[in-house]
């Protein structure tokens, strides 16, 4: 049984919602940062070439197996960008990521502001492995008129979940780890990990 994994991310937002959910298995998930593993190039032009290339990379420099993701918005009046570039939409982080997108929607129709999150998340054995886990989960909702809230990452702040009534930066740490695009992803992962005895 694996004990440790290794995360192909130093991002603190996922470290935390990752560790949250394996942490009740059993399962240690360190942060490739802790390694002083560089990241990987994300030159793929999809979610899953950009999750395996991550992987293999962390796993290859450390040793361990690996899981990670590869995620991003996408939003419907964009033509379902900024994609697989929504960390460098703006070149300068989740604040301006957020401002340019408001700008970008400025005079947008609330019924024509719909998105999602989509996250594609990838185990590998080793880097050499031939048959990577992979899993994949959508957060469906709209994107507001301004920021909301204050938890969360990326675009959190001007999400918003129909359902819930809020922006996913004002849900607990608990409820977006059983809604979210990257806890849906997690728990179709931990079930394939599990049937394949690797859990």
């Amino acid at each position: 049984m694996i004990e440790k994994i290794v995360l192909a991310s130093g991002n603190a937002g996922k470290v935390r919602e990752i560790n949250h959910l394996l942490n009740t298995h059993g399962i240690d998930v360190i942060p490739q940062t802790e390694f002083d593993v560089p990241d990987a190039i994300e030159d793929g032009l999809t979610f899953v070439e950009n999750a395996i290339k991550k992987a293999r990379h962390a796993a290859k420099l450390t040793g361990l197996p690996a899981i990670s993701d590869d995620s991003g918005i996408e939003v419907d009046a964009l033509n379902k960008a900024p994609g697989i570039y929504s960390a460098r939409y703006s070149g300068e982080g989740d604040e301006k990521n957020n401002e340019k997108m408001l700008r970008e929607l400025e005079g947008v129709d609330e019924k024509n502001r719909g998105a999602r999150y989509q996250c594609v998340m990838v185990f590998m054995r080793d880097e050499h492995d031939p048959t990577p886990i992979i899993a994949q989960g959508t957060f469906e909702g709209r994107i507001l008129t301004a920021a909301k809230g204050d938890g969360g990452f990326g675009y959190d702040p001007i999400f918003w979940l129909e359902q819930q009534q809020c922006s996913a930066a004002e849900l607990s740490l608990d409820e977006k780890n059983k809604i979210s695009h990257r806890a849906k992803a997690l728990n179709s992962l931990v079930q394939q990990m599990k049937a394949q005895h690797i859990i």
